[in-house]
């Protein structure tokens, strides 16, 4: 075991950087990606411009974010977790390589879909998913670690929400939005499955070396509680999004978390941003639920306010501080949040307050959104300015 682990060591050292580890290309194509995609979106609502897509551009935003941003951020997580859940070495090299080839290649295909026959559109966005799930799945049962495996089933959630956006925009008979919904709700309950261990036992290690006398709560019975009725309400709305019993699901599990978030005891982090905004994000994730949960029980209120609060607000603001947080612990950096870092998180959040702003001021509906993209691209560019020489060089020593 020795020589085989001094050995995978010593190919790891051989190879480029930015091959070694999952965190590295797909933490930079994620935030390559999100600042471009977003771009591309505000210029065509703005001006009218189409793309050669079978995606119309709202369809294309919704997809791009959620299959292209957020998946990329996904899989780098995963492939860097997994090796620490199992003991094995990392998906690295070549295989790492056709992950990130696939990926890109959704991203190319999604551009320019109208103009391939609509098999190889889908096969071509979908393949991704469908080898990250293998890969996944394979580490974990050749880990034995059963206890991770529920990944797999989220993995195999976005890669059929995929599926039904295509099937969706070439007219094939499926329930109007179903891919979305879905996929939003699969990302949802992996943050609040993720975040359930790692928010808490970040905030514990780091009040422990400052000797405080209150620490976060440990798992229990109220965690036990929150992870079985949000994913129930949330799929539930996405399959029958005007089911009202599952507004009350919804509104139930924004009050389970909110209680799960108080005792995470996040207000005693104010002095470390980069464990701090875990706690911002899981809060966004909080409020959106509960938008969600009064919309769908018919209060009249803007859909897009709940839907912007989960992808701009918690979605976004966990992402980058999951891919900050990774990226300085893998690389050799200190554990704490720099001025280019918070103010990263700052702008993150200034995007998901005008987003959700906009759903609210019909009047100032345009210029919001304007502010909000500025704000989120200037977020997602000063994690690709910032990070991306500690993403392409090897680790370095603190």
């Amino acid at each position: 075991m020795t020589t085989g682990a001094s050995s995978g060591n010593a190919i790891r050292r051989a190879m480029p950087a930015f091959l070694t580890y999952g965190f590295r290309p797909f933490f930079l194509a994620a935030g390559l990606w999100s600042a471009v995609a977003l771009t591309m979106w505000i210029v065509m609502l703005d001006t009218g411009v189409t793309l050669p897509s079978r995606f119309d551009p709202l369809t294309w935003h919704i997809h791009e974010m959620l299959f292209g941003f957020v998946m990329a951020a996904i899989a780098g997580f995963l492939l860097t977790a997994i090796p620490n859940w199992t003991g094995r070495l990392p998906v690295s090299g070549g295989p790492l390589a056709l992950l990130a080839a696939l990926w890109l290649l959704g991203r190319i295909d999604c551009l320019i879909s109208a103009t391939v026959p609509p098999w190889l559109a889908v096969t071509a966005d979908v393949s991704f998913p469908v080898v990250l799930t293998a890969v996944v799945a394979r580490e974990i049962i050749a880990g034995r670690n059963w206890r991770n495996l529920p990944v797999v089933a989220a993995v195999i959630a976005l890669g059929i929400a995929n599926l039904l956006m295509h099937l969706e925009a070439d007219d094939i008979d499926v329930p109007s939005g179903l891919g979305w919904r879905l996929g939003l709700a699969a990302v949802i309950v992996l943050i609040s499955v993720v975040a359930g261990r790692v928010v808490p036992n970040f905030t514990r290690n780091w009040l422990a070396k400052r000797q405080s006398s209150k620490l976060p709560a440990g798992h229990g019975w109220i965690d036990r509680i929150a992870l079985g009725v949000l994913p129930v309400g949330l799929f539930l709305w996405a399959f029958v999004p005007q089911f009202r019993p599952s507004g009350l699901l919804l509104l139930l599990g924004a009050a389970f978390n909110f209680y799960r978030l108080l005792r995470w005891r996040g207000t005693a982090t104010t002095a470390e941003p980069l464990l701090l905004v875990l706690h911002v994000g899981y809060a966004w994730l909080v409020f959106g639920i509960a938008l969600l949960g009064l919309i769908t029980l018919g209060i009249d209120l803007p859909a897009s306010a709940a839907i912007h609060a989960l992808t701009a607000g918690a979605i976004g603001t966990m992402i980058l501080a999951m891919m900050t947080r990774a990226t300085r612990g893998h690389v050799g950096r200190e554990l704490s949040a720099d001025r280019i870092t918070s103010l990263i998180y700052v702008l993150v959040t200034l995007a998901a307050i005008m987003r959700v702003a906009a759903a609210f001021a019909t009047v100032w509906t345009m210029p919001l959104l304007v502010v909000s993209a500025v704000f989120w691209i200037a977020a997602s560019g000063g994690f690709v300015l910032a990070y991306g020489p500690m993403l392409l060089l090897p680790r370095r020593d603190r």
